[in-house]
């Protein structure tokens, strides 16, 4: 299949068939989701699933998610699909939510990191599923950018962080701006795995037993449960510090260019840092802008980004989870 020129491309009737061709060749694609852009593959593929490894420099030990166009085509994926699958899926398909299901027989083990199981999601953007049910075929895709940096919003992060990448479909920014909600389902209890788009509030109303994360699963050995469970995982190329009361001397001490990251006013630090970026005092609202001013901040060169830490309750979960780790030196 030859590669297309430009790489980025508006997503069209025309331009959605070339990538569920460049998908059934073998190859990879990126398009938009809801939450973020997604760099997909033929989930049935080995050979296809290991370029996305490549081209993200991701670790194996670190698995996908497979995107599918409904719940017929998810049945077809896992090997099981029980009650609670289901009644989830009725509520929250399409949409931010990801189901940790045993795995189908025909998706090879690249995918899900050698274990039984096998994340998967029906995505609430019509441009993803115009290429799902083209490709009539899974897609596996994490989003569509270098392991560990800022998660791509718009196709033109795509295009910065995976120049590589054949074919971009360009649908305009995301809705929702960060990942999915990870809930497993293989255990006796479900359990979350990674906090997302879909609010814990809405996911505790229909799993009121809902066991969530006590431990680091990156700091367990082997194959992780979820995607987004490493310690340093969404971080720009500016050194990013989570201060709950940011001081004067501290941000006067950075190394700069510095840029401010804030839900809330914070006059003390007006005329220290560089590049304010006010984000909404919503969990919602902050979230759907929260990559794309980290990619802003990382384009105006900052050297450090201070971050005023947002409230640590169950509505900011998510969010404090991305900056969390955001803010992780680990390597």
């Amino acid at each position: 299949m030859p590669r297309f020129s430009p790489t980025m491309v508006p997503a069209t009737p025309v331009s959605i068939a070339q990538a569920a061709a460049l998908v059934a060749d073998g190859d990879v694609c990126a398009f938009p989701t809801e939450t973020v852009y997604g760099l997909g593959a033929d989930a049935t593929q080995e050979a296809a699933v290991l370029r996305i490894y490549e081209l993200k420099g991701r670790p194996r030990r670190n698995p996908l998610i497979v995107h599918v166009p409904d719940v017929a085509w998810a049945m077809r994926v896992c090997a099981a699909f029980p009650p609670l699958a289901s009644r989830l899926a009725e509520r929250h398909w399409p949409g931010p939510l990801s189901l940790v299901l045993p795995r189908g027989a025909h998706i090879p083990d690249i995918v899900s990191a050698g274990l039984p199981s096998v994340a998967v999601r029906v995505p609430a953007h019509p441009v993803a599923l115009s290429l799902l049910r083209a490709a009539r075929r899974p897609l596996a895709a994490p989003s569509a950018n270098r392991s560990e940096s800022v998660s791509p919003t718009t196709a033109e992060h795509v295009l910065r962080s995976l120049p590589g990448v054949p074919l971009i479909l360009d649908g305009g920014p995301c809705p929702l701006g960060i990942e999915s909600t990870v809930l497993d389902l293989t255990q006796p209890r479900p359990r979350l795995l990674r906090p997302g788009a879909l609010p814990l509030r809405d996911l505790l109303s229909d799993v009121p037993d809902l066991e969530l994360p006590s431990c680091h699963f990156d700091e367990v050995p082997g194959p992780l449960p979820s995607p987004g469970l490493l310690t340093r995982h969404y971080a720009p190329k500016a050194t990013l510090h989570l201060v709950s009361n940011p001081e004067a001397r501290f941000v006067a001490g950075l190394p700069s260019p510095t840029g401010l990251l804030t839900h809330a006013p914070l006059p003390q630090l007006d005329g220290l840092c560089d590049v304010v970026e006010r984000l909404p005092a919503t969990p919602e609202a902050y979230a759907v802008d929260l990559y794309a001013a980290l990619h802003r901040l990382d384009d105006q060169g900052m050297r450090s980004i201070v971050v005023l830490a947002p409230p640590r309750n169950e509505d900011w979960r998510a969010i404090f989870d991305r900056l969390e780790r955001a803010a992780s030196k680990a390597a």
